[in-house]
């Protein structure tokens, strides 16, 4: 446990972005994981308790439980847009947070158009929607389908840099 503790919480963090369900969730993986010590091969101890992790996070999100609780907060308290998730405990991790907002922000200025000006005003500046339309002179129904798009091109962004 000392040993790939630090790992397993990583890998629970990134899943559901929430440091104390992280906690929990690395505390079931391995309470989890002691039960079954017996089956795996002491060889592949890492690999095991990271897929060990992975299927309690997936399990976790796909609870009825936790989709209703999430989306009551969302409708309670939304986030502002273009911020990080969470704050930085150290100042390494502001660090990282500073570069990666700094590049997701030239991503979303290098979009192609029409996503790009479009991204720009409604992620960077944050302009609503009608604000957008009027400005670039289209429906709002436009834009909004332009955001999303430019939305899914950033997601794929972002994914195959994190691959590389």
């Amino acid at each position: 446990m000392r040993q790939y503790q630090r790992l397993i919480y990583t890998v629970c963090y990134q899943f559901v972005h929430d440091p104390h369900t992280a906690e929990d969730l690395t505390q079931d993986t391995f309470l989890s994981a002691y039960s079954y010590i017996d089956r795996c091969d002491p060889a592949y101890y890492k690999q095991w308790l990271v897929r060990v992790a992975t299927n309690k996070c997936k399990d976790h999100l796909k609870s009825a439980w936790v989709r209703r609780v999430q989306a009551q907060e969302d409708d309670q308290l939304p986030e502002p847009r273009g911020t990080p998730p969470g704050e930085a405990r150290s100042p390494e991790e502001a660090i990282i947070v500073r570069d990666e907002t700094e590049q997701l922000r030239q991503m979303i200025r290098t979009l192609r158009e029409p996503y790009g000006s479009v991204a720009t005003m409604y992620l960077l500046e944050q302009k609503p929607v009608p604000v957008i339309a009027q400005a670039l002179g289209r429906p709002e129904k436009t834009v909004q389908n332009q955001i999303f798009r430019a939305k899914v091109i950033l997601r794929r962004q972002i994914e195959e840099r994190r691959q590389t």
